[in-house]
């Protein structure tokens, strides 16, 4: 499988994602059309979702994704995933492969980019995008997706 051809362009995501999110609540909802969205706008990427904290689990549940078939549980602090949700900062990785207790649900991605969703101080998940291109991910990638979680996290504290 393999991401859409691009009818949506990469300026054009911010505003996509502010105009889907204004007339919705619901978080499921959001988080899949956002992971919509970031497939059909990032140029060469083969997956882009979402992972949700489970306190009673101690673990991340797959969410709301576009692409491959994903790992369902990630533990706190195991792969890029969980060292995310543990530590609550984006981590950007140009190389999964070298990165320490990377989980290769995909054998196929090389690069990453996690980023945390945190609401009102609490934990809700990951967004997480992957790329089969080494070094994929860049500042204004960053810069961009995380106003993308800006966005929806507004629409979970309000």
């Amino acid at each position: 499988m393999s991401a859409p051809i691009h009818r949506l362009s990469v300026d054009e995501l911010v505003p996509m994602v502010r105009s889907v999110l204004q007339t919705e609540t619901d978080m499921i909802a959001n988080m899949a059309n956002i992971a919509a969205l970031l497939f059909e706008a990032l140029p060469e990427i083969n997956w882009a979702g979402f992972y949700l904290w489970k306190e009673a689990d101690g673990q991340l549940v797959l969410g709301p994704f576009q692409g491959r078939l994903a790992c369902t549980r990630i533990p706190l602090g195991r792969g890029v995933c969980g060292t995310v949700a543990q530590n609550r900062e984006t981590l950007v990785v140009p190389d999964v492969h070298a990165f320490p207790g990377h989980i290769a649900c995909d054998a196929a991605s090389a690069s990453e980019i996690v980023l945390p969703v945190v609401a009102e101080g609490a934990l809700v998940g990951v967004l997480d995008i992957d790329s089969p291109i080494k070094d994929r991910f860049s500042e204004l990638d960053r810069a961009r997706l995380e106003e993308v979680v800006s966005l929806l996290v507004a629409t979970l504290e309000n």
